[in-house]
């Protein structure tokens, strides 16, 4: 017997919609196994797709419980949220559009629906369309839930590959013994100023450096918060005990650092080159290079 006909309270149509739940969960369980959602993502047996739908419609059947049909933070969602995630985000990667995926979602409620009007057979008309708009609204809610996860899965994925790929744009280079130096190509903003700096002073420390260069020939412009970044990158360095040095600012950058009124108090170097070459000539190893006329040094 229901739990509130034992009370002798009216039922509400969520506590319906609770009560079918659990009188018809492996039968549900049983029927989304075969629906393309969990039949695609299950793909070890089928009893694996029943049982992750068993654990989905207890987590309804919770939801359903507390009234909250239609909020996709209660409590109930929570433990079945990473597992809809991990489903949708599974249908993504399979090459299904995010429409696609929701469309799957959405086929999981007809064969309760089919259920739920069997089940309420001989009851009044008007408790039935009440139960199927609660149980509609709770599917939806469930459908909800299950995209905002995927979605939310993937922007992370996406973020964690925008960070792989700043770090594989800032590399750092071993030039000499203690010489180590970072070639900046692109534009400098707040993520990648701290990318550059974490693989900068992880160089310093892997190489025991005692210079570091950080050349900029290919940074477009230079503005307040990107040579903000660069006397930040600086100041840490020196703090690891190296020396930092600027090579590359061309012109244009130099006009503007002046026209900002910048004062970068930093080692600088009209190339990556020149650079070197005072870097090397402080480690007491200069650099001769041959001309028609004979030597000279750097």
């Amino acid at each position: 017997m229901p739990e509130h006909e034992a009370e002798g309270q009216p039922a509400t149509p969520t506590q319906d919609v609770r009560d079918f739940l659990r009188r018809r969960r492996e039968q549900i369980a049983q029927r989304w196994a075969d629906e393309p959602l969990f039949r695609t993502v299950f793909t070890v047996s089928r009893d694996e797709a029943v049982e992750a739908g068993r654990v989905v419609v207890d987590a309804l059947a919770e939801v359903a419980a507390a009234g909250r049909v239609e909020d996709p933070d209660a409590a109930g969602f929570s433990g079945v949220r990473e597992q809809l995630g991990r489903m949708s985000a599974a249908r993504a990667r399979a090459g299904l559009s995010t429409t696609q995926v929701s469309a799957e979602l959405a086929a999981l409620r007809p064969p309760v629906d089919n259920l739920l009007v069997a089940d309420l057979e001989q009851a009044p008309a008007e408790r039935l369309r009440a139960c199927s708009t609660a149980l509609t609204a709770l599917l939806g809610t469930l459908r909800l839930v299950a995209m905002q996860t995927a979605l939310s899965e993937n922007q992370a994925l996406i973020d964690r590959q925008r960070l792989q790929l700043l770090e594989v744009a800032t590399p750092v280079i071993q030039l000499w013994d203690g010489v180590v130096a970072v070639p900046l190509i692109g534009t400098l903003d707040s993520a990648r100023s701290q990318v550059v700096m974490e693989t900068l002073l992880n160089a310093v420390v892997d190489q025991h450096a005692r210079f570091a260069i950080l050349d900029i020939t290919g940074v477009p412009t230079v503005d307040s918060l990107v040579a903000q970044h660069l006397m930040k990158t600086v100041a840490a360095a020196r703090l690891m005990g190296a020396e930092c040095i600027v090579s590359g600012i061309r012109p244009a950058i130099a006009q503007t650092i002046v026209h900002l009124g910048l004062d970068l108090d930093v080692l600088t170097r009209a190339s990556l080159a020149d650079a070197l070459a005072y870097a090397l000539h402080q480690l007491g190893a200069d650099i001769v290079s041959a001309t028609p006329g004979g030597a000279g040094q750097r």
